[in-house]
């Protein structure tokens, strides 16, 4: 017999599909172990429906069957429709403004602008790609001026890490702290029956806080590696990247189109505040707002359209993760052992400090969003949880959305499970273990910030 030569297999993290449904699977077990039981419900001054604390109860037990863990599937997805296809129209038109090029166009004209002053381009960039992270929710979406700013900070004399950093981490620190984020923000505010995009004012603070945080990180280290390149993280390892020889710059329509987008969030703002918009109206103006862009971008009905389902495209798997996690909560509820789940929760967390509580919440965020890194599907899959337990133990459901959104944007630009990250630094061509060395103590403000977030919102009783 020849020598047997052992190959060491490689850790691999299931996609998100498998473990959601492996938890669908558990969670169908549970309903044959758990016992059955049910809260009273009322609905509140806010016409919010709340469940009734001391009231828990226990019920006829009702077992998930074999086939009812499929079709599940098809519940949750029903269920959270309206969600799924509110993902998709709002991504569309994402689309459709992306393939105007207005975006390529605004970075190479802010470039331009300032050459000779390029110090600034990181706080400059770093804010435009946080703002689209923050209002428009976009993620996926920036990567690929990745192509664009690693060669440029390179030829300015930074390394490649830089010119990552300005669009990850800008736009993940604007989806973190968003304040109209329309993907994590609206549909938790949604499922917590709280009005979309309330709170506003003390999020943008947030926001402000957290970006100047992380620009100030990034302009550190940059400011470090241009004096002495030895100081890179990336010092010695080989890369290569196109000059470049030409940025495209803003034309007149390419302004008419961010006249437009600064006329939606306005419209926006007013139609929520005032007339108390929710996911149908939104969608229906992002919609508009795609198909004007497209049409002052001289783009043919066509392109249009198929602008439009590229931005579809992006979103397939975060807009189906939402009916996926739904079809956990199908089976808890089915099953009757939800509101066990929930009382098993209130019971632990209730003998804490309502602070205490607060802050658990926002840690059991974070540990999820290392297995969902999808922020509108962890919001599915635990905001008809989390917003319950608000209740019950003392905090407010404006503060147990804060928690699932630090604790969902957070890792975002960390854990290896989170695709678009891991293109992007494939795209920079940037070892995901050279990334973590440098991003590392971020990571730990971040979570620190996070924290103390969730915290003072707890104690001015955000609401």
């Amino acid at each position: 017999m020849g020598d047997q030569v052992k190959v060491k297999r490689k850790f691999h993290v299931p996609h998100v599909y498998v473990i959601l449904f492996s938890i669908i699977i558990l969670a169908a077990i549970a309903t044959y172990l758990v016992p059955a039981g049910e809260y009273d419900k009322m609905v509140d001054e806010n016409n919010r429906t709340i469940v009734v604390d001391g009231t828990y109860h226990f019920v006829e037990s009702s077992p998930t069957s074999f086939l009812g863990i499929f079709q599940a599937i098809h519940k949750g997805m029903l269920n959270s429709a309206g969600i799924i296809f509110y993902i998709f129209i709002v991504g569309g038109s994402f689309g459709i403004l992306h393939a105007t090029g207005a975006i390529s166009a605004a970075v190479g004209t802010i470039s331009k602008k300032m050459s000779g002053r390029e110090y600034w381009l990181i706080p400059i960039l770093m804010t435009f790609f946080a703002l689209s992270g923050a209002m428009l929710g976009l993620a996926e979406e920036t990567i690929p001026y990745i192509t664009i700013l690693v060669p440029l900070m390179v030829l300015i004399g930074y390394d490649s890490l830089v010119g990552a950093a300005i669009v990850l981490l800008g736009t993940s620190a604007g989806f973190t702290a968003a304040f109209m984020n329309p993907f994590t923000v609206g549909v938790a505010q949604g499922i917590a029956e709280l009005p979309i995009f309330s709170g506003l004012v003390f999020r943008i603070v947030l926001w402000v806080i957290f970006l100047s945080v992380s620009i100030w990180y990034v302009m550190r280290y940059a400011k470090k590696v241009k004096a002495d390149p030895t100081k890179s993280v990336l010092y010695g390892t080989e890369q290569d990247f196109e000059k470049i020889t030409e940025m495209e710059e803003m034309t007149t329509r390419h302004k008419i189109i961010f006249l437009i987008l600064l006329a939606t969030l306005v419209g926006l703002a007013i139609g929520v505040i005032k007339y108390g918009w929710y996911l149908t109206e939104i969608a229906g103006l992002f919609l508009l707002m795609g198909i004007a862009m497209g049409l002052v971008g001289k783009m043919k009905f066509d392109t249009i359209a198929e602008s439009f389902i590229e931005g579809c495209r992006v979103l397939v798997m975060g807009a189906l993760v939402v009916g996926i996690a739904n079809a956990i909560l199908v089976v808890l509820q089915d099953g009757s052992i939800m509101d066990t789940i929930l009382h098993a929760f209130a019971s632990t967390i209730g003998e804490l400090p309502s602070v205490l509580a607060a802050f658990g919440m926002y840690v059991v965020q974070c540990l999820l969003n290392y297995i969902i890194p999808s922020g509108s599907g962890q919001a599915a899959l635990t905001m008809p949880i989390m917003a319950p337990l608000s209740d019950l133990v003392g905090v407010t459901r404006q503060t147990a959305v804060l928690a699932f959104q630090f604790g969902d944007g957070i890792s975002n630009i960390f854990t290896p499970t989170s695709g678009y990250f891991m293109a992007g630094l494939a795209l920079a061509r940037i070892p995901w273990s050279k990334w973590v060395k440098w991003i590392f103590p971020l990571i730990i403000i971040h979570y620190i910030l996070g924290a103390i977030f969730v915290t003072v919102a707890h104690v001015i009783g955000f609401s």
